[in-house]
């Protein structure tokens, strides 16, 4: 370890709070520092170089250092860096909202711009509730329906519809109560069934939770396709068209948490493409500027949108926004993003290194504490279990999954784990030597680990 590395280190537990960390045990930790990045590699203080397992945290579409995202923000930065969208229109926020339109469902055409995942579904939970306030004076529609497992973000709103007790609990006393369906986890069925027997068990709860409460439901969130911070679990097909289909049949607004689905993470551009759903609101942001800068966006209908128009002394206005809306480097960074998915044929490129991804995974089946494995698009969750026949896990004190993610650093790969799932979600721009290589660490660590 160099000196620079030694310094950096003890000023960061001197200073530091890191986020969703114990302290303590980082305190007691010789923890890397990132210091530069490149193509789909981080390097650390000390010259060493990782794969990036886990795109910065979902962020990271094209690789670390894209040119194209570079001369963007140069190019931007010498015009402005920030001028506020409050009173005041902006060249490169105007292009990204045209963008934008042009690649989301059909029929989304509104943009608001925020700058992170947990303010962007906190603006369309907002959005959902002052909108029945002005356009139903009849049924109060003041509550919401969300799914068992779901992470929607840290603020109270996106809390309150969240679920996952490690990040709600401490906080439920000033939480909003939510309606509660059960999510597909097919492995570890909610409500009982075997998976070779069930049908729509899921969906006929969430059905009647709409049936009998749509009256009071002004919208229903849902992560599309797969819930991420729960361990990558992966819905069945057909599942989020059903559930378009019975919120529309109940006049419920539909919100898709395309947070950490969006921009070509499954296989499409947005997860809603895959099973052709338009939802009311589509909540985007960390891989909107490809991994380069915080900007979110919330998107909306033409119908939401007008219920907000009105005379001043109306009050209709959206009061929402913050001094960063539409940043003009992160709205330049974006519009590189979406340039570089046009002008490489991300999409259509990706298809071959999914396939591969499927078939390196089968692998994972092998393994004695290898419960199963999850995968859609370029992402996998690996959960570990204590008894393959069981479905037993582990307990949480033995922290299985952590154990995993710290071996593979040794090999030169950064992944993290979700629990005892152990989570692989490479930037597309990976290479499929480099697929193979994270594929067999991850491998060889879980076998050795779980020995």
């Amino acid at each position: 370890m160099t000196p620079k590395t030694k310094k950096l280190i003890s000023l960061d537990k001197k200073y530091l709070w890191h986020p969703f960390t114990q302290m303590k045990e980082w305190e007691e930790s010789t923890p890397l520092v990132i210091e530069r990045g490149k193509g789909n590699y981080l390097i650390d203080t000390d010259g060493r170089r990782y794969l990036d397992g886990v795109s910065s945290l979902w962020v990271t579409v094209h690789g670390h250092r894209k040119k194209e995202i570079d001369s963007a923000i140069k190019k931007q930065l010498n015009k402005i860096a920030h001028t506020t969208l409050l009173g005041l229109g902006s060249t490169p926020s105007i292009e990204l909202a045209e963008r934008l339109v042009a690649v989301a469902p059909r029929g989304l055409d509104k943009v608001f711009y925020s700058d992170n995942g947990s303010t962007a579904v906190e603006i369309a939970l907002k959005m959902a509730f002052q909108y029945w306030e002005q356009t139903n004076k009849k049924n109060r529609k003041r509550k919401f329906a969300a799914f068992t497992g779901a992470y929607h973000g840290d603020t109270f709103g996106s809390m309150s519809v969240g679920e996952i007790d490690i990040f709600v609990k401490k906080y439920r006393p000033l939480l909003f109560d939510t309606f509660r369906a059960p999510y597909p986890y097919c492995y570890r069925c909610p409500v009982g069934k075997e998976k070779k027997d069930c049908k729509t068990a899921c969906l006929e709860v969430f059905e009647n939770i709409l049936k009998d409460r749509h009256e009071e439901i002004a919208g229903c969130v849902i992560e599309p396709l797969f819930e991420g911070a729960a361990g990558m679990i992966a819905s069945p097909p057909g599942f989020l068209k059903a559930v378009r289909r019975l919120t529309r049949k109940y006049d419920v607004l539909l919100i898709a948490d395309e947070v950490a689905t969006g921009f070509g993470r499954t296989g499409s551009m947005f997860a809603c493409d895959s099973e052709g759903v338009v939802p009311d609101f589509l909540c985007l942001a960390k891989g909107l500027t490809g991994g380069y800068m915080p900007l979110a966006a919330t998107l909306t209908t033409e119908k939401v949108y007008r219920a907000f128009l009105g005379s001043y002394d109306e009050y209709k206005s959206f009061f929402h926004g913050h001094t960063y809306t539409g940043n003009p480097l992160g709205c330049a960074a974006a519009i590189a993003n979406l340039e570089i998915f046009r002008k490489e044929n991300v999409l259509e490129r990706l298809k071959g290194k999914v396939a591969l991804f499927k078939t390196l995974l089968e692998k994972f089946e092998s393994l004695d504490h290898a419960g199963e494995v999850r995968h859609t698009g370029l992402v996998a969750g690996v959960e570990l279990v204590a008894d393959k026949n069981t479905k037993e896990p582990y307990p949480p004190a033995q922290r299985l999954g952590h154990r995993v993610c710290m071996e593979a650093r040794k090999y030169g790969l950064i992944i993290r784990p979700l629990g005892d799932t152990v989570v692989i979600m490479p930037p597309l721009s990976i290479k499929e030597t480099e697929l193979k290589k994270i594929v067999n660490i991850t491998y060889d660590c879980v076998k050795r680990i779980t020995l």
